[in-house]
């Protein structure tokens, strides 16, 4: 805060909190999240409770957020959110301030969760799904083709969990969390397992997960590194998909349907599928014993290497190093670690976290898909924390103006 206790000059006019909120376009209660980061100065109204603001200082800012955004206050142009959850710089990214590594190295995806969602760790949490909405979405998945995608599953296992929660439509912060407390382990269970074992139907998510996806006995390390996975990959800022639930979000569509949008933008090659791609390229590696003629049929087919570079991070992606290391401590990832390693080596660029997955999965014996599945369910928790974030703004912020390009109007009607 700054001047709290300066005298106001004899041209200085104050704003009351209303004021400034309705100027900025926001809620009262953000304009004191400004004043905490120090980016507008508050002064105590004598004799009174409340507080008044420099009108010069806000509009200010407003400009500021205005170009930032690329709109206008009340237009919903605001592209730069605003957001407590996840930071990214350079080489390292940290959930709610905290290293997201370090979180991913010592505590459960569950646990993760539980910080994203509400600030405060749950030691030892598990979450359940529930016998009548998984009965639904199983139901829903099995008539599904044979050859359906995984994305596509979670989709359809989701919209069949909605149907059956006849409170979906109440977003108070409560709700959404048992929403997301039970949707996640729906997901999970509403897959077809590869081989049922009921000892791992209970029990932390990850070894849930592993029989959706892989036929072989995991050891503990395995579990572990899909374990890791999970967490390491619960949240990344705005990416596409999370964008697309916070916009959800902004119209109040419930919890189901926000994470519906997600998984429609995360099918896309350049998102959640990527993961797949680096796995097809792994594998031709390990057939081929080299990199380089595998790269150079891929640059020469004009198309962009899996796996590698990334444009948050201009050294290697934190999530890959993590995962690495694990992966490290599991004989049967030596191939496809060393397999990665030449692909990292040809390209001279640095491995991202789609080479990692693609290290896990391809040496776990699970299909091309599965680092996709991964992926999806990871960012569920994700996404529940930023549509919770998105409910607690104004609604419809995310509309940003279109610039028509089009035939100025008036033109005639098109002739039959």
């Amino acid at each position: 805060m700054r001047d709290q206790d300066a005298l106001p000059g004899p041209a200085e006019r104050r704003l009351s909190t209303k004021e400034a909120a309705e100027l900025l376009g926001v809620k009262p209660e953000t304009v004191y999240a400004y004043v905490s980061r120090g980016q507008l100065s508050s002064r105590r109204v004598p004799g009174g409770r409340g507080s008044t603001f420099d009108a010069k200082e806000v509009e200010t800012l407003s400009r500021r957020n205005r170009r930032e955004s690329g709109g206008s206050p009340g237009s919903g142009g605001e592209l730069s959110v605003r957001t407590r959850i996840t930071f990214i710089d350079r080489d390292r990214y940290y959930f709610r301030g905290v290293d997201a590594t370090e979180l991913a190295a010592h505590h459960s995806y569950e646990e993760i969760a539980e910080w994203l969602w509400t600030g405060h760790l749950r030691p030892g949490v598990t979450f359940t799904a529930p016998e009548a909405a998984l009965e639904v979405a199983r139901r829903a998945v099995d008539a599904l083709p044979e050859h359906t995608g995984p994305t596509d599953r979670l989709r359809v296992a989701a919209i069949a969990a909605a149907v059956s929660d006849p409170l979906r439509f109440d977003l108070s912060e409560e709700s959404v969390l048992g929403t997301a407390r039970t949707l996640i382990p729906t997901l999970v269970a509403a897959l077809p397992p590869v081989v049922r074992d009921r000892r791992r139907d209970d029990g932390p998510l990850a070894h849930r997960l592993w029989t959706r996806l892989s036929g072989r006995k995991p050891d503990e390390a395995s579990l572990r590194a899909l374990d890791t996975a999970l967490g390491l990959l619960v949240d990344h800022d705005l990416a596409a998909s999370t964008l697309a639930v916070r916009v959800a979000a902004s119209a109040h569509a419930h919890a189901y349907a926000a994470v519906s949008a997600g998984l429609g933008v995360l099918e896309g090659p350049l998102h959640g599928a990527a993961s797949g791609l680096a796995h097809k390229l792994l594998l031709d590696v390990l057939d081929r014993g080299d990199a380089a003629p595998v790269i150079a049929e891929e640059l020469r087919a004009g198309r962009r290497i899996p796996g590698v570079g990334h444009r948050l991070y201009p050294g290697e992606d934190p999530r890959a190093r993590a995962l690495f290391a694990l992966l490290e401590g599991i004989p049967r990832a030596e191939p496809a670690l060393l397999a990665a390693r030449d692909i990292v080596a040809t390209t001279a660029r640095h491995a991202n976290v789609d080479l990692a997955l693609a290290v896990l999965t391809a040496s776990s014996g699970m299909p091309s898909t599965a680092g996709e599945t991964v992926f999806a369910v990871a960012r569920t928790a994700g996404w529940i924390a930023h549509a919770l974030e998105e409910y607690g703004e104004r609604p419809l912020r995310m509309r940003p103006s279109g610039t028509y390009v089009g035939p100025k109007p008036p033109q005639p009607l098109p002739e039959r």
